[in-house]
Formats: structure tokens, sequence, C-alpha cells
């Protein structure tokens, strides 16, 4: 098996190229095949050196590996436009003038489930002849075969009157060059599978099997738009998500069998992934089951890579006591910071918080629990635990009424790790500072 993914850089990856290059590359593993890389970059304007960099970093991130490329489309044009010539002597193109309006005047006269037959002429764009008996056959491994009689499709532009070819013929002759056994893309490419096949049919080569992927739908069923949340892959790693978190949920995303789990490590996937078991239907992306599977990946990483992972993805080394109170409070890694960033920054500024637990009537719970700690002759957390449940049971008061303010004295917020935990990170000295300036 020779499997490709070919995107278009005009930009960051988005989720639904993210899938498909996901499930080439599981096609290709599983089957022990090639995974290609194709740059389709013919869109000079719109093609950037920096866009194609985007999309290599985010398959990069994502550990999807390839084994041949990344090959460029744009480079491969003397190439198309020999077929082009080709085609065109061999009588299976000619050049026509004709446009849209032609078009249309002619079905207006044939009928409209007619295909379009241009007149060949000296000069002109050119379209491939395709013949008026017989049929087209799409064998899709996901939809099935369709079949198309030749009669009512139209003969298609392959390349414009300069000799440049359009993206039918350039796909159909790289897929054709490459060895390119499967085309596995999105249900959007189905409109040009008739006419790759025709092209390749008028070379007199086989067409490759195709399998075309459902879209990607919001969680409101709608087309997949920023307004869903995540839009490309690097907002993804922006976020705080693990590769191996959305490689899992994007693979759920239209495949499953029937020992479909949703924790399935890539390794798994592999082994387990065909395309019988790959849906029609379109997919629902919705990144609150994302996050949740993130967090069940994060909890089960050791602390030494949790906290790899937290320190490279927030620029600063030493959290690792942090992260080691935190790990379970958090589904992202963009999710540490805003919770412990207090230990390094002070007490954040949240008036809500201070209003309702940092006053006058709080202030004995306060200044018990201040006073408890500072009789501690150990700092440690069964001292520190003991102490304050002792302020709780003199006070006769619910925890939450001196642990909360101890809590927003100390990080200025609500939420927090763990207050035993947190005390005895921020040390003595720290703690009772941060307490005296609440009191």
């Amino acid at each position: 098996m020779r499997v490709r993914f070919a995107p278009s850089p005009t930009g960051q990856l988005h989720i639904g190229g993210a899938r498909t290059a996901l499930y080439n590359w599981l096609a290709a593993r599983h089957a022990d095949g090639t995974f290609v890389l194709r740059i389709e970059d013919t869109d000079r304007e719109r093609s950037t050196p920096e866009n194609t960099a985007q999309i290599l970093e985010a398959l990069v991130w994502l550990d999807l590996d390839w084994d041949e490329g990344p090959l460029s489309q744009a480079d491969h044009e003397p190439r198309h436009r020999a077929v082009v010539e080709q085609l065109l002597a061999d009588g299976r193109a000619y050049r026509t003038n004709a446009n849209a309006d032609d078009v249309r005047t002619w079905k207006d006269e044939h009928g409209d489930d007619r295909g379009f037959r241009g007149t060949p002429e000296d000069e002109g764009a050119v379209r491939l002849r395709v013949p008026d008996s017989g049929e087209t056959v799409i064998e899709d491994l996901i939809r099935g075969t369709t079949t198309f009689q030749n009669v009512h499709l139209d003969d298609p532009v392959i390349a414009r009157a300069d000799g440049s070819p359009l993206y039918n013929l350039a796909v159909a002759v790289d897929d054709l060059d490459a060895g390119i056994t499967d085309v596995i893309r999105g249900v959007d490419h189905l409109s040009n599978t008739q006419k790759q096949v025709l092209v390749l049919e008028a070379m007199g080569e086989k067409p490759p099997r195709y399998a075309h992927l459902s879209l990607l739908h919001g969680p409101d069923g709608k087309k997949l738009s920023k307004r869903h949340g995540a839009e490309s892959v690097q907002e993804l790693r922006d976020k705080g998500y693990l590769p191996e978190a959305v490689r899992n949920y994007l693979a759920l995303l239209g495949w499953g069998d029937a020992d479909d789990e949703t924790l399935i490590s890539t390794s798994e996937l592999v082994k387990r992934f065909d395309f019988a078991s790959v849906t029609q239907a379109p997919a629902q992306f919705d990144e609150a089951k994302l996050r949740w599977i993130n967090g069940r990946y994060l909890h089960e990483l050791s602390d030494e890579d949790l906290t790899a992972r937290v320190e490279a993805f927030v620029g600063r080394d030493g959290l690792g006591p942090a992260v080691a109170i935190a790990g379970e409070k958090i589904q992202t890694l963009a999710e540490f910071w805003p919770l412990c960033g207090f230990i390094w920054d002070g007490p954040s500024d949240d008036p809500k918080a201070r209003e309702t637990w940092l006053g006058p009537e709080n202030e004995a719970a306060l200044s018990a629990a201040r006073a408890a700690l500072d009789s501690l002759s150990d700092w440690e957390l069964p001292s520190i635990e003991a102490a304050l449940r002792g302020v709780v049971e003199s006070q006769g008061v619910k925890p939450n009424s001196v642990f909360q303010p101890v809590r927003v004295a100390l990080a200025g917020t609500t939420v927090s790790p763990g207050i035993f935990e947190t005390l005895e990170l921020l040390g003595r000295e720290e703690s009772l500072k941060r307490l005296d300036g609440a009191i």
C-alpha cells in the first residue's frame, strides 16, 4: 500500500486535514506500507514557504512521520505539461475557447443531462475528450461503487490556454507517478474523482482505490468552524493538548470497530485500523470530549514526564513540586499556570474572592489558622493538615469556613491545588507572610 497526504499550503493545518493525514498514516502503518507527503503548491500566491512550514510543524507535533517527501507538485509541472501534449497528440484532448456561456448554450440545445462536447480549435484551453459511450466507475472503500454514465459528463478542462495544468490533471498524474495505490481524502474531493479517473483512463492507466472521509461537524451538527473552538492543530497544541490524545480523539471521528473504546493507544490504533469500520456519516468534533480524553492521558503520565511537558509548555524550569500537587486538577498543559502561577507571582487579584472570604466575618477563622500554623514545630503536610483541622474543630465551623479564607489569602482566588499541599510548598515564611497580608 502506498498512500499520500497532499495538503495545499494556504495556512495552518486544520483539524479536518489532520484527521485525513492521520487516517493515511494509520492505513500505511497498519499495512506496513508507505506514507508519502506531497505539497500541492501550484497556487503560488497562497502557497508560501511559511505556510508549508506550518503544515510540516503540525505533522511533526502529531508525530505523523512520512516515508517520502515532502514532494512539491509545482516542481512536477514539466511532467504535467508533457502529459497534456501527449493527450492532445493522441486525440484524447482538444483545444477550445468555449466558456461558461458557450457550455450553457450547448446544454440548452442538447439537454441539461448531456455532457458538454466542445469543438476543437487551434487555440484555447485544453479539455479532455470524454467518450459518449460507456461509464466511469469509482470504487470507494467507504462509500462503495459509484457509476457515472459518460454521456452525462462534461469534457473537463485540464489545462489553461498557456498549457499550465489544472488541479485534476496534476493530481491524477502525481498519484500515478508516485505509485499511489489508495487515495484517502475528504468527501469534499468526491466531485473531482470522476475527472481524475477520466484523466488516468485517457492515459491508459488504472486508477487507484479511493476512500472519501466524511466531513467534520461541530456539536451543533453544522460544518466545523472557528465558532466550535480550535480550528487548527497549532491551536490545539497552544491550548495544551497532548499529541497522543489528539491522535486518539481524531481517530475516533468516523472510525470505530466492535471492540471500540474511548482511550486507544496509537500502537493499538495502528493494529486495528481498517476502512470497514470507517463510517459515511459526518463525525462531530467536540472539544469538551477531547479535553476529557486529554485529561485521562495527562493523568497517566509519570511525574517526571508531566513535569517536563509542563515546563516546556510554560517555558520555565523548577516546576516539579507544583506539578506534583496540581497534576490531578488539570486536563491540559495550559491549565497549569492559571492554577499555580500564584506560587511564584504572588496572590492573584480576584475582588469577588476577597469580598467573599477575606471580609470581617472571616477574620477570626483566618487569625486562628495563622496562629495554629505559626505554632508548628515542623512544616510538613501531616502537621499542617492537623493544625487547620484543629482550627475547624475549635471554631465549630465547617471546613470551608477555614480552608477557603486561607486559600484566598495564599492564592488570591478560590481555585488552587490542595490547601495543605500548597502551604507545604510555599513554606512557613511565605505562607505566614501572605496570611498576615490578608488579615
